[in-house]
C-alpha cells in the first residue's frame, strides 16, 4: 500500500463511519510519519529489486489498513462491512480496510499523544492518525508474528527506529516482567545484527 492509498481509505472510511477522525492502527500506519516510503516494486523479479527496496516493500507490503472510530467498535465493523476484505472495494482497489478497537494492539503509555496525522484534500478533511513508528513497533513485537518480526527487521535496516527509544517505550507497555525480557533481548538482537 502507498500513501495515495491508505488517504483513499481514511477518506472512504471517514465518509462510510460519518466521522472526521480515524486511528489507523497497524503496518501501514507508518505511512503517516514515512510518506514516501512505498514505491513501485517489478512484480516480476523479486531478487531484481535492490535491499533497499526490498526492506521498504516488507514495511508496506500488506493491502490492509486496519482502522479504529473512536468511542465506537460499532462504527468500525461497519467500515469493515462496507470497504473490508472481499467486499467491491477490496475487488475493484486491491485493498481494504478491517475495522479494529483499542484491545488490537499493545501500545506504550502516552502512544495517543504521538500519533502522526494525515490529513489533507485527498482524505477530504478527514483525520488519519497514525501510530508512531517506536509504538508501532513495540505493539508488533509484543504480537511476536513471523511478519511483525520482519517488520522490526526492516525497520532497523532502514535506520528508522531507535534502539533507546524502544526500550524507553517498552517500559512502558503494560506486559508480564518476562514477556518484557523476552522483547529486550530481540530489540537487541536486531540491532546487533
Amino acid at each position: 500500500m502507498n500513501r495515495s492509498e491508505l488517504e483513499h481509505i481514511i477518506r472512504a472510511a471517514g465518509e462510510i463511519a460519518g466521522v472526521k477522525t480515524l486511528i489507523i492502527m497497524g503496518s501501514q500506519s507508518v505511512l503517516g510519519q514515512f510518506p514516501d516510503l512505498a514505491e513501485s516494486f517489478p512484480e516480476s523479479d523479486y531478487s531484481e529489486i535492490s535491499f533497499i527496496s526490498r526492506k521498504r516493500h516488507i514495511l508496506c507490503r500488506s493491502v490492509e489498513a486496519d482502522i479504529m472510530v473512536p468511542g465506537s467498535e460499532e462504527k468500525a465493523e461497519t467500515v469493515e462491512a462496507v470497504i473490508g476484505e472481499l467486499s467491491s472495494f477490496h475487488d475493484t482497489f486491491g485493498y481494504y480496510a478491517q475495522g479494529v478497537d483499542r484491545t488490537t494492539s499493545r501500545l506504550p503509555e502516552g502512544w495517543e499523544t504521538r500519533l502522526r496525522e494525515i490529513c489533507n484534500k485527498n482524505t477530504n478533511g478527514i483525520s488519519g492518525l497514525c501510530l508512531e513508528i517506536h509504538d508501532l513497533v513495540i505493539s508488533k513485537l509484543y504480537a511476536g508474528r513471523e511478519k511483525d518480526t520482519e517488520f522490526f527487521h526492516a525497520a532497523v535496516s532502514l535506520c528508522l527506529i531507535s534502539e533507546k527509544i524502544l526500550y524507553e517505550r517498552l517500559e512502558k507497555t503494560r506486559m508480564s516482567e518476562e514477556k518484557r525480557e523476552i522483547l529486550r533481548k530481540h530489540i537487541k538482537k536486531g540491532f546487533s545484527r
